[in-house]
């Protein structure tokens, strides 16, 4: 059990897990005594003004969540480091004091008793880490409470220790499991810079889809400075830098959030309905993709898998990945490639869950492996009523019903690559996702581009998919699905 705090990071490297969290310098104040404070006073917090109050013995302690904070740490935490104060930095505070005396005028005469800097982890998206490794079988984590964990404490130890006797979570806790993070997020440098937002971010508006600034492009795809070229706003997710959404000629590809509708619904509402009534491009490179290959790859794909997977070579298959339970694990595609490999795709920010999950599941007897091969391929979704008519041009297999229908998978020539096209969709219109090697990758997109004008084709963001997958009622594992679900109770009897 790995509790160490903001050693956890260390601590974990000794076993080869990921931890990744950062400490950060966190300080608060306490008054000399006030007339008229008194035990019992409500505690204040004012996220404006990155600060709380509360009572202190007779005087008021304020605590600062200041927008920039200050990393520390970074050279290693001293192994002698206990109940130790950082230096004062009075500077560094001067624009939160200037709002802590706007709001609470008392504090801007009364004199400080304690000015009070220690450090505390914070962990790269503010949420804290519990669970069970997936590196290593057995090793559990708490950890990176982003100064929550008095208030987390209890609940947090209570799910923990249901976790480890029974060997899952006793609800869904997947904002805090572990596995959402990715391996790349415990490099240090990538945690220093993100600690800097990171802190005041825990007093700073949620707004839907707030996008982080500090260490962004980690991930991306071989398009990504074309899709930027042409508008994308992109988003982060597992590091990935995914388009969004675009935004036409004279627009600038930025969020600028709003309690009404944000700026971005209308130019995404145009993607979504160029996909519904006309044709659709989509970066889906993001995607997780593994190959399970050998003898008996099937026998543990058909063990773990709510759907038949012993299908024809070249067939698809929708399905669920089920836990002992009965509840969704994960919900993905297997494509069979052959007698003994299989393609399986999910979500981007699954990839460290389920290919984990999933090689666990291979027993010690059994001749199978599993890949990850996310990396190795760009996925391109051509979507939409057209879709046909303009891979058509770009190819000359042949697209029609008879010979390429629903839920079938075959290498086909685009431009001058050779791609796996699989006839699926999750927007639910007529369409193919294409797996290029990514060094072909450019060709493909300049070639459907190329194609695509005489169809007015449309490049589509991210906010696009999910509006159009909501609109068919397609289901989404971690929104509308989760390991305590079970595909009867998703609404996937057969009928």
């Amino acid at each position: 059990m790995n509790c160490a705090g903001m050693w956890a990071r260390q601590v974990g490297q000794w076993a080869g897990v990921s931890v990744p969290l950062h400490a950060a310098e966190h300080f608060y104040i306490v008054s000399e005594p006030i007339a008229g404070v008194h035990a019992g006073l409500p505690t204040l917090r004012d996220p404006g003004g990155y600060t709380y109050y509360r009572e202190e013995v007779g005087a008021i302690l304020a605590g600062f969540f200041e927008p920039v904070a200050k990393p520390w740490g970074m050279n290693g935490i001293p192994a002698n480091f206990e109940f130790t104060r950082l230096p004062e930095d009075w500077a560094h505070l001067d624009p939160v004091f200037d709002v802590m005396a706007r709001r609470m005028p008392v504090l801007g005469t009364a004199g400080i008793h304690t000015f009070f800097n220690g450090p505390e982890s914070f962990t790269p998206d503010d949420a804290y880490h519990l669970g069970e490794a997936p590196e290593v079988k057995n090793f559990y984590v708490a950890a990176g409470f982003n100064s929550i964990g008095i208030q987390s404490s209890g609940g947090a130890g209570k799910v923990l220790a249901e976790w480890i006797v029974n060997g899952h979570a006793p609800l869904d806790l997947w904002d805090v499991d572990l596995r959402r993070n990715q391996p790349f997020q415990n490099n240090a440098r990538y945690l220093q810079d993100r600690t800097v937002e990171g802190l005041g971010l825990l007093y700073d508006m949620h707004w839907p889809f707030k996008q982080f600034k500090t260490a962004r492009n980690v991930r991306r795809s071989s398009l990504h400075d074309r899709l930027a070229a042409a508008g994308a706003c992109f988003g982060s997710v597992a590091g990935w830098e995914r388009p969004n959404w675009y935004a036409p000629a004279g627009v600038e590809p930025e969020y600028k959030y709003s309690y009404g509708r944000q700026n971005w619904f209308a130019y995404s509402a145009a993607e979504h309905r160029a996909v519904r009534e006309n044709v659709g491009l989509f970066d889906q490179s993001s995607f997780s993709k593994f190959l399970m290959q050998g003898r008996d790859a099937l026998a543990v794909l058909n063990r773990v898998c709510g759907n038949q997977i012993d299908v024809p070579v070249g067939v698809v298959v929708y399905t669920q990945l089920l836990n002992a339970r009965g509840g969704i694990e994960a919900d993905v595609t297997v494509n069979r490639l052959d007698a003994e490999r299989f393609l399986i795709l999910d979500a981007a920010a699954l990839q460290n869950r389920t290919g984990p999950w999933l090689q666990r599941q291979i027993q010690t007897a059994e001749f199978a492996t599993l890949t990850d091969v996310t990396s190795a391929y760009t996925m391109l979704g051509v979507m939409g009523p057209q879709a046909r008519a303009l891979l058509s041009q770009v190819t000359s297999a042949d697209l029609s019903n008879a010979a390429f229908p629903f839920a079938t998978s075959r290498e086909i020539e685009v431009g001058y690559a050779m791609v796996r096209a699989t006839r699926l969709t999750y927007v639910g219109e007529l369409g193919w996702e294409l797996l290029a090697p990514t060094e072909f990758a450019l060709g493909v997109y300049e070639a459907l581009l190329e194609a695509g004008r005489a169809f007015d084709l449309k490049l589509a963001g991210f906010h696009a998919l999910n509006s159009l997958r909501q609109e068919k009622g397609y289901r989404h594992w971690g929104h509308d699905i989760g390991d305590e679900d079970t595909p009867l109770e998703a609404g996937w009897a057969l009928r």
